[in-house]
């Protein structure tokens, strides 16, 4: 069996994996450690970058002993170190990259610097073993985008948000109305109990013939409201809350349709095309469900990793690197690479209006 060892500090888990695959193909996930930072952020209702760092330096360690326990495995064992190299925080990304290549250097294995959106984009062939091509939407706290996955290495973004990521919009959304941190799980719970026809929010780009998203007029929207009938009631918040994740709801499956529309003209010789939908925000019911009903109307299968895949973890960096390793994708001199906060995973992309003046973070 090969072994990965994944190492993953882009943002505010700490986290290491091991992953394996027997020689017919399957994987298995060994061991799967997250540290979760939220307890240091919490007082600040985001993620200090500064702090995210030193606690990466503080744990990184003995999370990596805990994934090779757990594995049951030691660095001997271990065939190949993958670490996210980008995109994310600098800070992080130093750490565990710098980590990594230490482990690496000092264990004469090959390294693997793994693109964090990669290890989203594959980690449905993990979970279900799927077969290339399919249609990704990835939905983080910093990307919200569409792109057709052709093969390993092989990425093609057909659509991306001109403005705020959708997880972005969760947690801004969250603060304002002084929900716990993290934002996307408080709103999803606090919308349960809410009417969501209470408030007429906008469906930003709804019906335009651009497959991009936009979400900034929706959160301006909920703060204006918000403004308006301060100060506000449990029932207001759970009002809102649910008016906004019916919008944002809405306003992906307008969205992700004309992709679908495109990847069925584009493949019309597959029977099940399918739609893998990655990232922190898909662990959102309401989400996946409008999705699992937009891909059933229209002749898809609905492909969502279990939501402990779905946030940062090592386990996507780990297969990730694994598969990189398998299609000969290894870089010429690994031990030099540097972190790379924006990291497009379409290299070729144009940047899109409203990326600003550095472009988009991918």
């Amino acid at each position: 069996m090969t072994r990965i060892l994944g190492i993953e500090t882009s943002c505010d888990e700490t986290a290491a994996s091991v992953v394996g695959c027997d020689a017919t193909g399957a994987p298995a996930i060994l061991s799967n450690v997250v540290l979760s930072q939220i307890a240091e952020h919490a007082a600040f209702g985001g993620v200090v970058p500064e702090i995210a760092a030193r606690a990466h330096v503080e744990a990184l360690d003995g999370v990596i002993d805990a994934a090779l326990t757990e594995a049951g495995c030691t660095l001997a064992d271990i065939d190949a170190i993958a670490a996210t190299a980008g995109p994310g925080l600098i800070g992080g990304l130093i750490v565990g990259l710098t980590t990594a290549k230490a482990i690496a250097a000092a264990a004469g294995k090959p390294l693997i610097p793994v693109n964090h959106l990669e290890g989203h984009a594959l980690t449905a062939r993990l979970t279900d073993g799927l077969d290339f091509p399919y249609l990704l939407l990835l939905v983080s706290g910093g990307h919200t985008q569409i792109v057709h996955v052709s093969g390993v290495g092989r990425y093609t973004r057909w659509a991306s948000t001109i403005d705020d990521a959708l997880g972005e919009a969760f947690d801004k959304t969250a603060k304002l109305l002084g929900l716990p941190y993290p934002g996307g799980p408080s709103v999803e719970k606090a919308a349960r109990s809410g009417n969501a026809r209470r408030f007429a929010f906008p469906r930003p780009l709804k019906g335009e013939a651009r497959p991009d998203f936009s979400f900034s007029g929706l959160k301006t929207a909920v703060r204006r409201t918000a403004t308006e009938l301060a100060p506000l009631a449990e029932s207001d918040i759970a009002d809102i809350c649910a008016a906004f994740q019916r919008a944002v709801t809405e306003t992906l499956a307008d969205r992700v349709k004309r992709s679908l529309e495109r990847f069925r003209d584009e493949h019309p010789d597959l029977k099940k095309p399918v739609l893998v939908v990655a990232g922190g925000v898909a662990a959102n019911q309401a989400i996946r469900a409008a999705l699992d009903a937009l891909c059933e109307a229209n002749g898809f299968g609905l492909v969502a990793p279990p939501a402990k895949l779905c946030g940062d973890n090592a386990a996507m960096i780990a297969w990730a690197g694994l598969e990189r390793l398998r299609h000969g994708l290894a870089e010429d001199d690994p031990l030099s690479f540097a972190p790379r906060p924006r990291w497009p995973l379409d290299q070729a992309a144009a940047p899109l209006f409203g990326a600003g003046k550095r472009g988009a973070k991918a």
